[in-house]
């Protein structure tokens, strides 16, 4: 049984899958390189969990443009963005479109 990720990642992946069913889906948590940034500080400790990289490949992206597809993905985790995430990196890919990358 695949182990759930927890926290900010967990949810991103639920509502990911949930809604954009991805034959493939990497979620990064890439906070501790950004530390020094003043918005992921709590009185001077981390609060983490605000830098993400995610690679999406679902069939859901077949006919759309790179902006939106990007716009589907902002709105969908709108709610993370409010809560306190700070930057996401995404990689938005058909399968067709993966398919192209592996072979290369």
């Amino acid at each position: 049984m695949e182990q759930q990720a927890t926290g900010r990642a967990g949810r991103i992946e639920r509502i990911i899958r949930e809604h954009l069913a991805p034959v493939e889906l990497r979620i990064h948590d890439d906070s501790a390189r950004h530390a020094h940034h003043v918005h992921v500080r709590d009185n001077g400790v981390q609060a983490g969990e605000s830098h993400y990289n995610v690679l999406i490949v679902s069939p859901a992206f077949d006919q759309m443009g790179r902006v939106q597809r990007s716009r589907v993905v902002h709105d969908l985790l709108a709610d993370e963005f409010a809560g306190g995430m700070h930057a996401l990196s995404l990689v938005l890919r058909t399968p067709q479109e993966q398919a192209r990358m592996d072979a290369a």
